[in-house]
């Protein structure tokens, strides 16, 4: 015998008849290019994907970058910093005879962030930060941190523009003296309008206006000059 045939039920069929109906009616009329479609919003989904996980990891290499520059940096600053310190104290006692002078960093602060105090002694009078020393003296403190910044990293050709400037006699002979010294290992040009500065010169280079709007230059070189005046005398 064959299995008995099921009962069908006309209303629960036509119920769910009209349900696939509707179904069909919300899905709407067929795309027939949604297939290539969703192969090219795929496409650039896979690509903007990939952008940003190359962005990323650039972003991770940048950091990493970032953070080693910042420790090479800060080593560097600390070990110039050392070594200027200590050319500091030596420039400034060849410029004070007896004389102390340090820097020191701010504390508890990024070494790359942190200002920098300036402290003096000229003989006979106590440490103190340069900002209470006369103007001759904070001009002479700064000329020697120059110098002390020179011997970290020298050079054989070193301009100084008016630095001369602010100096009485006394330290204009102390700022000569030290200069002559330095100029036996690098050559100097320097801005002065300074007479004793301009007297421990080896050649001195003037501009003259003889005539209104025309400018000349004028050449001497200092020993030649005083041999000449050795000779005629």
């Amino acid at each position: 015998m064959g299995a008995p045939e099921e009962e069908i039920d006309p209303e629960e069929s036509q119920r769910r008849l009209d349900e696939l109906r509707q179904s069909l009616h919300r899905l709407g009329s067929v795309h027939l290019g949604v297939l290539e479609e969703y192969d090219e919003q795929k496409e650039r989904y896979d690509f903007l994907v990939q952008q940003r996980d190359d962005l990323v990891v650039a972003a991770e290499d940048l950091k990493k970058t970032l953070n080693l520059i910042d420790r090479t940096a800060r080593r560097m600053f600390v070990e110039t910093f050392g070594q200027i310190r200590e050319k500091f104290q030596q420039t400034y006692a060849r410029f004070f005879e007896g004389g102390q002078a340090d820097l020191t960093l701010e504390e508890g602060v990024d070494p790359l962030e942190a200002g920098i105090e300036i402290t003096a002694r000229p003989r006979g009078k106590q440490l103190q930060s340069i900002a209470l020393l006369s103007g001759g003296e904070r001009a002479l403190t700064a000329i020697s941190l120059l110098f002390a910044i020179y011997l970290v990293k020298p050079s054989p050709f070193c301009i100084l523009d008016e630095v001369d400037a602010p100096l009485d006699d006394s330290n204009i002979g102390r700022f000569v003296r030290v200069l002559k010294e330095f100029a036996q290992k690098t050559q100097f040009i320097v801005v002065t309008h300074n007479k004793i500065t301009m007297a421990a010169a080896d050649t001195l280079h003037g501009v003259t206006m003889p005539e209104e709007g025309v400018s000349q230059l004028v050449s001497v070189r200092v020993d030649e000059s005083d041999q000449l005046v050795e000779a005629a005398g």
